[in-house]
């Protein structure tokens, strides 16, 4: 499972998901890249999900078109909130799931 961190994810979180392929969009090359060009590249290189703070993404995008998963968190710290690892482990493309356990 390959999964991407959007910019403005903090990009320490990558050290707390050493079970996967964790890359950021800065690293990728894509900053500043709308979201439908970004999913498009997500596709072209294997990536099934997104790890983003964007609330919207669901309402701009056909992320079941898209064909992968949107972790959305909402955040109060930059700390990766629990339930983050097993969310993951059950994401399905096009899913997209809200995490605000915090």
């Amino acid at each position: 499972m390959r999964i991407l961190l959007d910019e403005c994810v903090p990009r320490p979180l990558r050290r707390e998901l050493t079970d996967y392929e964790v890359r950021t969009v800065v690293e990728m090359g894509w900053s500043g890249k709308k979201n439908g060009e970004l999913l498009q590249l997500m596709i072209q290189e294997s990536f099934t999900i997104l790890l983003t703070t964007d609330q919207n993404l669901r309402y701009q995008q056909n992320l079941q078109q898209a064909g992968v998963a949107v972790v959305v968190m909402v955040a109060s710290s930059n700390r990766l909130p629990p339930s983050v690892r097993s969310v993951l482990a059950t994401m399905a493309p096009g899913v997209v799931v809200e995490i605000a356990d915090f």
